[in-house]
């Protein structure tokens, strides 16, 4: 029998696919696309057990994927953290951690990390540690800002134990006062482990409460669009230790988000040891399409790291670090594993180079696939040195975060190429586009897509020339098809095309057609992995899966649920014409710009629309 479990009709396709770039109707069987083109073609395979979804007329792309984010890791802690992604003022942003700060029980801490920067509040700048304090004065606050600086309450400087007398680490500086006292201010001088070390002295959750967090982080991701990602690993996340949550949701069946990972060593001094055991251990590509092995990275060697905190100097590699990244790469080209390796500035990728052309010249890369992560400012001539190695480069948004801080200290000019992606398109190198989140850059592909369709910076600073720029349907592609390349997944998934694995997303609004401002507040009101439904709102909220209750019952997520919402059109215009009644002392036209570029919260209950406003006018 050749007949479907599931039809969508009357949508509006862009399949990613040249040969078939539009169509109105996908028939799927058995987790993949059966047929892609007219009503008749796919209705040709329905039968009476096959279900048939109207979308009127909705728009509908490949699921997205994200080349570089770092999930595993994020789901274990997405249920501690209050997100301040996309909130539109400092004075929302404070009052959701004193907020938070109330319900959290001793001896948990209130966590804000990454996904945010000054230059998106209305008051573009920071909080200020006084501020923190006076927002959060007995529980304990950690505030991470991009890989800069870290700021730190009262309670949680007595927690981690940070005196007078506690030394500055290597890279670190924690500020002081007059009194060689410590202000709550940590500063990286670049290394910013000082900051992801004092962030991991807090609490976890126990083992079931993290099982919730990465379902909660997954079911975020899936209202969103995103259906895939290849985790890039990172720090403090151990093999397989930290990967046990994922591994169990993988067997239970449980995971809405496939994934790829990447082993990333944490032991400086002791990369080849890592590898080495990890490549006895498993096979690239080892699992399901679910959850499969992807090689190693994104580091490498530890001397290879260069940070990207565009508030420093750039820094300089250690002199040894080619011996020590030669060892490595030797012994994964040997495996056939493939690798990336986080690397900013060019200066760095070009000795990382002459190491990987070293290596080839002794053991062929002969196709194996690898690539750099990031490469902000890589030139022309070491984009064909990475061509002519058949690599690739994952390229993320963190610009789109910290572009004013780039700009100020290597010139606008500079900032107009950086990164270079349409260079490395023109070279016809393989690019995908993903995030880098959670502790920098949000998450949110839609933040992602609207930095390289508009070439501007969350908070508004144009970066971008139109030869840089991408058009909508080049960067949707990155995001679909070309990652799929960085999991050597391409042909697989990444189009609507019949054979491939049928993951697609409804789309809130027309990705194609809608002003460049409002793509960033795109959702998914349908998404779909392995031809199911895994999330679905609005008018097609009857067919999603009942949600699960988030633990522990205090958990930001409760009531901050991942990104700042954007309200659906009919609600937002309902609450416009009651910001226009309102004189009370929340000012009206502060509340009138609110609802025009970041209205929040999608949800009838318009206590929970005016309180993520911030407005106490009106008693609803």
């Amino acid at each position: 029998m050749n007949n479907a479990t599931l039809i969508l009709t009357n949508g509006k396709f862009h399949t990613v696919d040249r040969d078939n770039p539009l169509a109105t109707a996908v028939a799927i069987k058995d987790g993949k696309f059966l047929a892609v083109g007219s009503e008749a073609e796919a209705m040709q395979y329905a039968d009476d057990a096959t279900q048939i979804v109207d979308l009127h007329g909705s728009t509908g792309i490949p699921g997205l994927n994200d080349s570089h984010l770092h999930l595993i890791r994020g789901g274990l802690n997405y249920n501690l953290e209050l997100r301040w992604e996309g909130v539109p003022s400092l004075a929302d942003a404070l009052r959701m951690l004193k907020e938070q700060a109330l319900r959290t029980p001793n001896p948990q801490w209130v966590r804000v990390v990454g996904g945010w920067n000054e230059f998106q509040f209305a008051e573009r700048r920071m909080p200020t540690l006084d501020e923190i304090n006076e927002a959060a004065p007995d529980t304990p606050v950690f505030i991470l800002h991009l890989y800069d600086r870290a700021l730190l309450n009262r309670a949680a400087l007595k927690v981690v134990g940070y005196t007078r007398d506690t030394p500055n680490p290597p890279g670190g500086e924690i500020q002081r006062d007059g009194n060689g006292n410590p202000t709550g201010m940590l500063i990286a001088r670049p290394n910013a482990m000082l900051l992801y070390a004092t962030l991991a002295k807090g609490p976890k959750l126990p083992l079931e409460q993290q099982v919730n967090s990465t379902r909660q982080f997954m079911r975020e991701l899936n209202r969103l669009g995103l259906t895939s990602a290849i985790d890039a690993g990172g720090g403090f996340q151990n093999y397989p230790d930290d990967y046990e949550v994922i591994a169990e949701l993988h067997k239970k069946k449980q995971l809405t988000v496939r994934i790829a990972y990447n082993l990333f060593t944490q032991r400086p001094g002791h990369e080849v040891e890592d590898f080495e055991k990890w490549t006895d251990m498993l096979k690239p590509g080892q699992g399901t399409d679910f959850y499969r092995h992807n090689g190693a990275g994104e580091m490498l060697v530890f001397s290879a790291a260069d940070f990207e905190d565009f508030l420093e100097p750039r820094p300089d590699l250690a002199p040894g670090m080619e011996d020590e990244l030669e060892r490595v790469v030797r012994h994964l080209v040997e495996h056939r594993w493939p690798f990336r390796l986080h690397a900013t500035y060019n200066e760095s990728i070009s000795r990382m180079l002459d190491v990987f052309e070293k290596v080839d010249r002794d053991i062929p890369f002969n196709g194996l696939h690898w690539f750099f992560d990031h490469a902000e400012t890589i030139t022309e001539a070491n984009i064909e040195r990475v061509k002519r190695l058949g690599g690739g480069i994952a390229v993320q948004h963190r610009m789109a975060f910290q572009g004013e801080y780039f700009a100020e200290r290597y010139g606008k000019e500079a900032v107009k190429q950086t990164p270079p992606v349409a260079k490395m398109l023109n070279a016809e190198l393989p690019v995908g586009l993903g995030t880098d989140a959670t502790r920098v850059a949000s998450y949110n592909p839609w933040t992602a897509l609207y930095w390289l369709v508009s070439g501007r910076t969350v908070g508004g600073m144009a970066m971008y020339d139109d030869s840089a720029r991408l058009d909508r349907e080049t960067a949707l592609m990155l995001w679909t098809q070309g990652s799929a390349w960085f999991s050597s997944e391409q042909g697989k998934k990444g189009q609507i095309k019949a054979g491939q694995l049928a993951d697609l997303v409804i789309l809130s609004k027309d990705y194609f057609s809608v002003p460049e401002e409002e793509i960033k507040g795109i959702e998914s009101v349908l998404t779909m992995v392995d031809g199911k439904i895994v999330y679905a709102a609005g008018g097609f909220s009857p067919l999603s899966p009942p949600s699960i209750p988030v633990l522990p019952e205090w958990s930001p997520v409760v009531n901050v649920p991942g990104h700042y919402r954007s309200a659906p059109p009919a609600t937002r215009a309902g609450l416009t014409q009651q910001i226009h009644q309102c004189s009370g002392p929340c000012g009206v036209h502060q509340h009138s710009h609110n609802v025009a570029r970041h209205s929040t919260v999608p949800v009838s209950d318009d206590n929970a629309f005016w309180g993520a406003l911030g407005c106490s006018c009106f008693a609803f």
